[in-house]
């Protein structure tokens, strides 16, 4: 065998693997012939994005920026420095209200914004009733404003008020902070837009009790390392959005020791430790901010082209890019597709919505769905579909991230960095798994899904990346 025929030695002494691109019949016709076929998923780029997208994809900054950004994403750290209220750590005003992803008026906020909005008022004591609530929040008397505006970040609705307690992450290598308020659990909470009495008692009752002993809890044992327990988790059979059970456990565990040595009576720190140890999501205010610390790292690199924050308000769906700063990029949100809750059905549910799209943002979340297939039981879908979900994701991202790993992928890191170049040229959007809120305010969660971005948000990215190319 000559030289140059060297690579083709044992060719032929195993099965072939066909990848296939385009429609399906070709690799129909070869499975039926019993042979491997693995689909890739492409199409071409939207019509008139032709030209955008390769003056992007042209620009001479774009791949070391780009390399760059997932540096910095993945070498951030997040660390729980302190537990403290909005109106100290975020400078949050009386009747200044922060919500979930893009800019919003009272006008077009959808069902649970709203009645998060009219919840967060009655709870501060600017209204007697949820009618005055709506009736000053409609009069804008009120300032409104997204949590990333502040560097923070709230789960569903996202509506923090200056009284609430926000956990306090570090990362110490870029210098950033992030905030993220305290889980209220689940069923009817102010996150998911309900804002009965109960719901209002409850959040007196985390100001009054929960916070100050977390706050006391976090002071006495330390700084808690965030990132560790995110690594660990995935091997745990989380995915670090809607599956937090090993991160709760192991955030508590961490905790505990701070808690029960609290300034507190013993009937609230007792209350404190089992509304903690009961929520399953007690750690997934903690997952979101650490991962918002990991996109602010590679925020403001001119030429990059990986997505920063990707926010849903309930009635727009919104991105930030690396290359583009502050800029949103929006479009109107999806609706999940899942699972629901009692007799609630597909009218029942509101359009996308909450900051915890950040998760996915960070590497993890439903791009991590293959870390934890139990998943599929909560947002629906199957097990091949969690695989083949988060093997999917490496095709639009930038690398694969050092600390995050998914065991059943051989410990291969979990796909980080969206590129807003790879979503446009191949058409695969992002995956999101998701709580649903229920359309009319006040009904609270009515079930969990699937979902992904609206595809405006990334060609309107490209044309204003495109637009800044050095001539």
């Amino acid at each position: 065998m000559s030289e140059q025929n060297r690579p083709l030695r044992g060719l032929l002494e195993s099965d072939p693997v066909v990848v296939t691109a385009g429609v399906s019949l070709l690799a129909d016709a070869l499975r039926d012939q019993a042979v491997q076929v693995t689909e890739t998923q492409w199409q071409p780029p939207p019509p008139g994005t032709e030209g955008d997208l390769a003056r992007v994809m042209g620009d001479a900054r774009r791949v070391e920026a780009n390399r760059l950004a997932f540096e910095r994403m993945t070498a951030a750290e997040a660390v729980l420095t302190d537990v403290v209220p909005a109106s100290q750590s975020l400078g949050l005003e009386r009747g200044t209200f922060l919500h979930a992803g893009p800019p919003v008026e009272w006008e077009r906020a959808s069902g649970p914004l709203k009645g998060a909005l009219i919840g967060a008022v009655l709870f501060e004591g600017l209204a007697d009733h949820a009618e005055d609530a709506e009736k000053r929040l409609a009069a804008g008397e009120f300032d409104l404003e997204p949590c990333h505006h502040r560097g923070a970040v709230g789960p569903m609705a996202g509506v923090v008020s200056p009284s609430m307690w926000m956990y306090a992450l570090r990362d110490d290598v870029h210098g950033n902070e992030s905030w993220c308020s305290l889980n209220e659990g689940l069923g009817k909470v102010l996150r998911y837009g309900a804002y009965g009495p109960e719901v209002i008692d409850r959040l007196h009752w985390m100001t009054r009790v929960l916070g100050p002993i977390l706050s006391q809890a976090v002071r006495s044992t330390g700084p808690i390392d965030i990132r560790a327990i995110v690594a660990q988790m995935l091997q745990m059979g989380d995915e670090g959005h809607n599956r937090n059970r090993a991160g709760s456990l192991m955030l508590l565990r961490e905790l505990l020791p701070g808690m029960i040595t609290a300034d507190a009576s013993s009937s609230d720190v007792a209350e404190a430790v089992r509304f903690s140890g009961a929520n399953e999501h007690f750690f997934l205010n903690l997952g979101m901010p650490a991962c918002k610390l990991a996109t602010l790292a590679a925020e403001g690199i001119p030429g990059s082209t990986v997505v920063t924050v990707m926010a849903r308000n309930g009635t727009d769906f919104g991105i930030r890019v690396s290359g583009t700063g502050d800029q949103w990029f929006t479009g109107p949100a999806n609706t999940p597709e899942g699972l629901f809750l009692g007799d609630y059905g597909p009218d029942d549910a509101n359009p996308d919505i909450g900051d915890s799209a950040i998760t996915e943002t960070g590497g993890i979340g439903g791009f991590a769905m293959a870390a934890a297939p139990a998943i599929v039981k909560f947002v629906g879908g199957d097990v091949p579909f969690a695989l083949r979900a988060t093997r999917t994701m490496y095709e639009v991202t930038t690398g694969e991230h050092p600390v995050y790993q998914v065991p059943v992928l051989g410990f291969r890191g979990t796909p980080t960095g969206i590129d807003v170049t790879k979503v446009v040229r191949t058409g695969i959007l992002p995956q999101i798994n998701t709580g649903m809120a229920g359309r009319v305010a006040g009904t609270g969660q009515v079930g969990a899904g699937l979902v992904t971005p609206p595809e405006e948000c990334f060609t309107g990215a490209i044309a204003a990346l495109a637009a800044a190319v050095p001539a």
